[in-house]
């Protein structure tokens, strides 16, 4: 496919326009120092993945990466957030130095183009055919009659870290230095 194909087809505008904020969004969530607005570009990312499978006409997929992902994994995020009662403003000392940052630029960098050139050099102007795409039913019969015990079994184990995860971190202050000071009554001097 040369580049007078590429810009012929409408669909790749559309790739452009979802793929451009998706970047961008990516980005800041690696870069803002606001955990909380990380989040939410986190959001905007998982919502550009999201479109571009609809893209792909692989719906049963992207519904599920809003569900799952944007629906429960963000939320968790949030709610872990609140939870721990984790400092909402920006942190500057968690940032890395220069000499650290560079050295991870260099290394992210250079695996993405390798990535990409391994990409092109397996699939080079392979186009998608329409009938390859995977629906929906298919993927739900699929789950639903072969996988439905596992799928079952994932959820409670998700279910039951998610509960301990609350248990663990939402402790009172008052009930660890009450712990503190029955520790330190209970051993002689």
């Amino acid at each position: 496919m040369t580049f007078t194909d590429w810009v012929a087809q409408a669909e790749n505008y559309v790739f452009l326009a979802i793929a451009i904020p998706m970047l961008f969004s990516a980005w800041r969530v690696v870069a803002s120092q606001n955990v909380v607005h990380s989040v939410l570009y986190l959001v905007g990312a998982l919502a550009g993945s999201a479109a571009l499978f609809l893209l792909l006409g692989s719906e049963f997929v992207a519904w599920t990466v809003v569900l799952v992902y944007i629906g429960a994994v963000v939320v968790l995020f949030l709610f872990g957030i609140m939870i721990t009662r984790a400092p909402l403003g920006q942190d500057v000392e968690l940032s890395q130095p220069l000499r650290q940052r560079l050295p991870a630029a260099v290394v992210s960098g250079s695996l993405f183009l390798l990535m990409t050139g391994a990409m092109f050099d397996a699939f080079g102007g392979d186009v998608i055919p329409e009938t390859e795409a995977t629906r929906t039913f298919d993927v739900g019969i699929s789950i639903f009659e072969r996988w439905v015990i596992p799928f079952e079994v994932v959820s409670v184990i998700l279910l039951a870290a998610l509960v301990g995860g609350i248990v663990l971190a939402r402790r009172d202050p008052d009930e660890m230095t009450e712990e503190v000071v029955s520790e330190s009554e209970e051993v002689p001097q």
